[in-house]
């Protein structure tokens, strides 16, 4: 049977992961020169009372190639689906341990995409496996997937992404850092762009998610919506009811960022993650 590997950056619940039988690679977040393992040894919570605590951001790194390695190790086939390779240099370290392992063994596929963006390839891929397709076939749909995930969120704060350097379009916004929140897309080529700048009150940023889902209800995939967030839940159940108004998915799921995701995006972002036909 095929294995299914992703990353911490992929932002599935443990529940998830053993449910659809996903193994998950962690990355790293380091701060005031420890290393800590994405998920393993920290949790988000943790991450941003220590930023606090410490007045510095976190820095995060992917697993190294030996790690991949010594993770695709084994005999069955392998499908790995990791962070955009525009955004970390992981995919492409998994890329060379795949070369070293055996290629047509172990299959990398580029996301595009970041946090449950991920999630939504990795568990099309596990429930393509579950089905009982092979190898080629699993990652021929997950290829014909990637460029239809919309990934969008808002970000409270301005600071994590900024200062990460993850978003170079978020350069004109530095004059009006607190005045703004930026509803952020993962663009088509796995880099990430302002969508829109919403001044005034969160809920209508919030508004400006459901009025994309609602734009995009002709050619959305109902089968699976993700509310995505970092530490705002009251939120995040406020989106999975309008969701489930709008648009009766079969399921929508609500799930917490990892460190990695939060380590860049900040406290209290929220997104909307899905498939299009």
């Amino acid at each position: 049977m095929v294995r299914i590997i992703t990353d911490s950056t992929a932002d599935l619940t443990p529940e998830l992961t053993a449910a659809y039988g996903i193994e998950v690679i962690p990355y790293f977040v380091t701060l005031d020169g420890t290393s800590y393992r994405d998920g393993v040894d920290i949790d988000r919570q943790r991450l941003f009372a220590l930023v606090e605590e410490r007045g510095e951001l976190p820095k995060t790194a992917a697993p190294s190639v030996a790690e991949f390695m010594e993770a695709f190790r084994g005999e069955e086939p392998i499908l790995y689906i990791g962070i955009s390779s525009r955004l970390s240099s992981g995919t492409d370290h998994a890329r060379l341990a795949a070369e070293a392992v055996g290629p047509e063994r172990v299959r990398v596929v580029d996301s595009l995409n970041l946090s449950t963006g991920i999630g939504l390839l990795v568990l099309l891929a596990a429930e393509a496996r579950n089905q009982g397709l092979g190898l080629d076939e699993i990652e021929s749909r997950v290829l014909q997937a990637v460029p239809k995930v919309w990934t969008t969120f808002v970000v409270e704060t301005m600071r994590y992404l900024y200062l990460g350097g993850r978003c170079t379009a978020l350069q004109s916004l530095v004059g009006s850092l607190l005045q703004i929140r930026p509803a952020i897309q993962v663009l088509p080529d796995g880099t990430m762009g302002v969508r829109a700048k919403w001044r005034g009150s969160r809920r209508k940023a919030l508004e400006s998610l459901l009025a994309d889902l609602e734009a995009n209800l002709p050619r959305l995939n109902r089968h699976r919506v993700f509310v995505t967030h970092s530490g705002c839940e009251a939120d995040a159940e406020y989106l999975a009811r309008e969701v489930e108004r709008i648009a009766a998915p079969d399921e929508v799921l609500i799930t917490g960022a990892g460190c990695v995701i939060s380590s860049h995006c900040g406290p209290d972002t929220i997104g909307l993650l899905y498939l299009l036909q």
